[in-house]
């Protein structure tokens, strides 16, 4: 068996094997044994006593986090001047047409949404700039 590295033997030796610790004793304990310089995940595996083969047993869910997933999505509106007040209004980060049009066909990716009313989906065409291949393209 190989051997254990310095800081996995001090994080070791910082908790008892042998002793069932409650979740906030875990996680008091998981931040003071880590040996990271960022913030590491925690996986938590919870015996719940069921047979997941039989239907009316199966346990499947999620789990909205206090402080969201900690990224913000950046959207952009295209559309156009009638509709920018309203797009501003609905929470959109960038709002414009023909200037954002010219910025993405230039290379400029800094939006993760991008949302086009219908009367101006012919002007925005950056597909070749999206990513996204279409075999009948």
């Amino acid at each position: 068996m190989a051997n254990l590295t310095k800081n996995r033997t001090i994080s070791i030796s910082r908790y008892d094997q042998e002793k069932s610790y409650n979740l906030s004793e875990a996680a008091q304990m998981v931040k003071k044994i880590t040996t990271t310089k960022f913030d590491a995940s925690v996986d938590i595996a919870v015996r719940l006593g069921v047979d997941p083969k039989k239907s009316n047993q199966m346990v499947r869910g999620t789990v909205s986090l206090p402080h969201g997933t900690g990224k913000t999505i950046r959207v952009l509106v295209l559309c156009t001047p009638d509709k920018e007040a309203e797009a501003k209004a609905a929470g959109a980060d960038h709002v414009g047409l023909g200037e954002y049009i010219e910025k993405i066909k230039g290379g400029w990716t800094d939006v993760d949404v991008i949302i086009t009313t219908p009367s101006v989906m012919g002007q925005a065409r950056t597909r070749k700039n999206s990513g996204t291949a279409r075999p009948d393209a």
